[in-house]
């Protein structure tokens, strides 16, 4: 009789045993096939507002921005890129980017000292003697800081694009300082420019942008200020056949995302897209010199006489007041600036 327990004793344990290698091993197997099995992260759609047309610089810095994107996150994000304004123009776009309900734009600097003062720098005439200057400037400490202080208006710097420099025009003989004194230059409506006008004797004529042409046709104003792709693209040249390369303000453009989008996105995306962004400016800035040497050959060809400022001293001299004004509000940012001078 004991046999007969012993014996059913050791076959319950080793039946037992059995099944617990048995689902050791299923356990395993479970395991294994998870290891090979990646779990698929999901798929991110994101919107992009430019108000330039397709073939602007700034848009194929957008595009190049939205591939490298593409690429590096091995197709999981993608930023669909609308240019052209068709999500709005720039005021409403910020808006729109503030309360995140478009995730990136390109904007140009000179609103955003609306929201950041510190962007007031790049209106401020004369400030830079150059484009390396001026990008020494914006790939340093402050120019890094600048983007990241707009975290406070709801939205995150990323990188700056190309805008080139602002020169004057006039349909007046217009080939030194001197020229500029008595005419009628249409600008921004913003104090420091008419404080510039006031400075170089000229009468500040604010304008919307749109009413510059039919102004030069009828003679209300005698020229205009820009840079060189915009005064080709808006045919101003056709009435205004002087340009003096001055580069008065050199004013960058922004790209940026919603800081709402921004911190719905992980630490490794957000690393990712600041990169990508970093990598297109390398594109945009070719795009915008090819487009600058089209616009310089338009107008050559078009017979506007071209002057190239050799000496930019006199202007400075000239403009010291409001530069010296602006520099005892943000000394820091100006010593940064000095200090970026190649």
């Amino acid at each position: 009789m004991k046999n007969k327990k012993f014996i059913g004793l050791i076959t319950s344990l080793l039946f037992a045993t059995t099944i617990l290698v048995a689902c050791s091993q299923e356990d395993e197997d479970v395991a294994e096939a998870d290891k090979g099995t990646k779990v698929e992260e999901p798929k991110i759609t994101l919107r992009l507002a430019d108000n330039q047309p397709a073939d602007y610089p700034t848009v194929i810095g957008d595009q190049k921005f939205a591939e490298l994107v593409n690429e590096k996150s091995d197709g999981r994000i993608t930023i669909e890129v609308f240019p052209a304004g068709q999500l709005g123009d720039e005021k409403s776009v910020l808006e729109q980017v503030q309360l995140g309900a478009i995730d990136f734009a390109r904007i140009n600097a000179s609103p955003l000292a609306e929201f950041n003062d510190d962007f007031t720098v790049f209106s401020v005439p004369y400030l830079f003697n150059s484009d390396d200057h001026l990008w020494n400037f914006l790939n340093g400490e402050k120019g890094t800081a600048l983007l990241d202080g707009l975290q406070e208006a709801k939205m995150q710097g990323l990188a700056y694009y190309d805008s080139g420099s602002r020169s004057f025009y006039s349909t007046k003989p217009l080939t030194s300082i001197g020229d500029l004194k008595g005419q009628k230059i249409r600008v921004q409506q913003s104090e420091i420019n008419i404080k510039l006008m006031e400075a170089l004797g000229a009468s500040a004529t604010p304008m919307p942008y749109g009413e510059v042409f039919s102004a030069l046709q009828t003679g209300i104003i005698d020229g205009a200020e820009n840079n060189l792709p915009s005064f080709d693209s808006s045919n101003h040249y056709q009435e205004a056949k002087y340009l003096i390369m001055d580069h008065h303000t050199r004013v960058p453009e922004v790209l940026l995302m919603s800081k709402t989008a921004w911190e719905k996105l992980s630490a490794e995306d957000q690393k990712l897209i600041k990169q990508a962004a970093l990598d297109s400016v390398e594109t945009q800035r070719q795009a915008w010199a090819d487009y600058e040497e089209k616009s310089l050959k338009t107008l050559n060809d078009a017979g506007v006489t071209i002057t190239e400022v050799e000496d930019i001293s006199p202007w400075q001299e000239t403009v010291k007041p409001i530069v010296d004004e602006f520099s005892k509000n943000y000394p820091e940012l100006v010593d940064a600036i000095n200090s970026a001078s190649p």
